[in-house]
Order: C-alpha cells, then sequence, then structure tokens
C-alpha cells in the first residue's frame, strides 16, 4: 500500500524537542514501514522522518492565508507525484481542498477541538471518500456533531524506550511535566504538593510575555525554590524517562478538556501513576484507583497523594503497552487504511 502522510508545517518530523503530533507521525512512519507499505511525507522541510519521499510544504505557517493556498497547491502535487492509495492528514483540512472530490480515500486525524464548520463542508464535499479520526472519544464525540464518519484512535509512545520502575524511594517527588500555562493546572500543582509536604519537580517550557508570561512570573516564579517547589526547565527524552521513573506520580491538573496529552501514556509506561481532572480525555487514559486518580479539588488531590501506595505501577505499565503503544494504534491505522480501500 502507498500512503501518504502530512504533517503541520511549523515543526519537522520528528521533532527536535517538544511536538507531539509529530512525534505520532513519525512513529506511523516507521510502524507502517515495518509493515511492509511505502510511506510519503508532507512535512517541514528539515523533516528526518525516513520516508520514501518527502514532500516540503512551501508555506511554514498554518494561520496564515497566503502559506494556506501554497499548501494547497503542495498537497495536490505530492499526490499527483506520488500516487498514493490513501492519503492521511494530521494538518490542515483545508490544505485537501483540491482533492476533496477524488474518490481517493482520505483521513483526517484531529489531536485537538476541530471545527464544526470545516468539519461540515469537508465531509458534504468528499462524501464518503473522507473519514475523521479523533485521539479521544471526546474529541469524536465534538466531531461527530458536524457530521462526517468517526473513528477514535488513541495516541501512542513507544513503551520499549521507557524504563519501568517497580519501585521508588519513599520520598519520591511528583512531578508536574507540561507547558506551564494557566490551564495545564501548574499553580494547583503546586497547592496540592505544599499541603501534602511532598517535593514538586517542575518541568516544561514557559512564556515570558502577554498572559502566559504574566502567569509564570506572578503565580509559578515566586514559589520556586520554597516548600521543596523545583524547576528544572525543558527536558529531552532521557531526562524525561528519568523524571518520570522516579515520580510517585505524575501530577497535572488541568483546567481545560484534554484531547490526549501524550505526557500522561509516557508516565504510565514508566510504571507512575497520574493525578489529573476528570476533563477531556482524562478518564479514557485514567482508570480511576487503578492508574492513577482523578480529582476535583486540592482537598481531594491531598487525600489521593496520600493513597498512592495503593496503586499498582504494574497496572500503569500494562495499560500504556495494551491500549497506547506504537503497535497497537500503527495495526489501528493500518485496519482503517484497509477498510477504506475496501470501500471504494
Amino acid at each position: 500500500m502507498k500512503i501518504l502522510l502530512t504533517a503541520d508545517p511549523e515543526l519537522p518530523v520528528p521533532p527536535k524537542l517538544y511536538g507531539g503530533i509529530e512525534r505520532i507521525v513519525d512513529l506511523l512512519v516507521a510502524g507502517l514501514q515495518n509493515r511492509g507499505h511505502e510511506v510519503a511525507l508532507v512535512a517541514h522541510p528539515e523533516s528526518t522522518s525516513s520516508v520514501s519521499k518527502l514532500f516540503p510544504w512551501r508555506g511554514m505557517q498554518s494561520q496564515n492565508k497566503l502559506d494556506t493556498f501554497q499548501n494547497m497547491i503542495t498537497l495536490w502535487s505530492a499526490v499527483n507525484s506520488f500516487k498514493p492509495d490513501v492519503v492521511h492528514s494530521f494538518s490542515r483540512i483545508f490544505y485537501m481542498l483540491p482533492i476533496l472530490r477524488s474518490p481517493l480515500p482520505k483521513i483526517m486525524s484531529y489531536q485537538r477541538r476541530p471545527s464544526d464548520r470545516t468539519v461540515k463542508l469537508a465531509a458534504q464535499i468528499a462524501g464518503k471518500s473522507f473519514t475523521f479520526t479523533g485521539c479521544s472519544d471526546s474529541i469524536c464525540k465534538i466531531g461527530r456533531n458536524a457530521g462526517g464518519t468517526w473513528q477514535t484512535i488513541y495516541n501512542c509512545v513507544e513503551p520499549e524506550k521507557y524504563t519501568f520502575q517497580e519501585k521508588i524511594d519513599a520520598d519520591a517527588p511528583l512531578v508536574f511535566l507540561s507547558r506551564i500555562e494557566r490551564i495545564k493546572g501548574a499553580h494547583t500543582a503546586i497547592a496540592i504538593a505544599k499541603k501534602c509536604d511532598k517535593k514538586l519537580i517542575i518541568a516544561g517550557n514557559y512564556s515570558q510575555t502577554g498572559e502566559e508570561g504574566k502567569y509564570w512570573q506572578e503565580e509559578i516564579e515566586p514559589q520556586l525554590g520554597k516548600n521543596r517547589i523545583e524547576y528544572i526547565g525543558t527536558v529531552n527524552d532521557e531526562q524525561k524517562n528519568n523524571l518520570l521513573g522516579q515520580a510517585s506520580a505524575m501530577l497535572v491538573p488541568i483546567e481545560w478538556d484534554e484531547p490526549f496529552g501524550i505526557v500522561f501514556a509516557e508516565a504510565l509506561a514508566c510504571g507512575t501513576p497520574v493525578i489529573s481532572c476528570p476533563r477531556g480525555s482524562l478518564p479514557e487514559i485514567v482508570r480511576e484507583g487503578v492508574d492513577g486518580y482523578l480529582i476535583t479539588s486540592i482537598d481531594d488531590a491531598v487525600n489521593k497523594v496520600h493513597q498512592l501506595d495503593q496503586i499498582d505501577r504494574h497496572d500503569c505499565r500494562q495499560r500504556a503497552v495494551e491500549c497506547f503503544s506504537s503497535d497497537r494504534i500503527v495495526e489501528q491505522y493500518e485496519l482503517l487504511y484497509n477498510k477504506r480501500l475496501k470501500n471504494i
């Protein structure tokens, strides 16, 4: 099978540091090629994913109208050159506008909240040749309201790249690992750790400007270096593995409907329980009392931190392997491709 994948133009595939969608695309490339498929990619010109053919985007900004028009042309040219059996997009749906009426099977994967207007338009124009996937049931539920055929396929990790830590120190820290902005709940994580008298290690990038910069300067930075609250900056994959593995729990008390945070699956792959909130995809990722806890208040979180010894870290690891491994997710996409080809 010849498969043409697309990723957003801003970051290379794989990303040099952060870039969850780009990591998923790179894992999909490798997994599909290992299964004998020929894979081409439309992506940032500095992408190094080992595909049979790379078609670089002409425009580098997803929200720029001129770049969007240029990228429509790029994708149309890639289809004509590569002649794929399936086009699978992780980028903007508008880039596929020139090929929407084609009977060529097309898949649009959403890693964020879909736009009702664009989903409805694409479903009407493309008809049965178009399938949508969402990275969680919560995303698919939103999408189905606008129309089209939807299927949930979760994001994934490579479990073999994460070291399972069966035992941790008695005074193992809590870890907050995410972008440091209000919707991720770093301020709440600090409040919980202080009330528990637990060490909290914060890792992730932050902004120095705008509302996010103000959040960092006024609510996070003044707390650092006190009450065992420590900030270590951004982390690479090796550092992330060590950080999550040594944690008593990953504590990210979100304040938004998270589509699917890959870091939650990464924590589980290390055997580390997750403490978060029952919003977005989290109830799909974390089984209450099995893989961690979904909390509704600071006091609730404090109680759950004291119950972490009731979580079997083997169950956390098994959850990641069975539900969120790259092999499992690649298999689901491959089945979807074959299904769409049979329905031509």
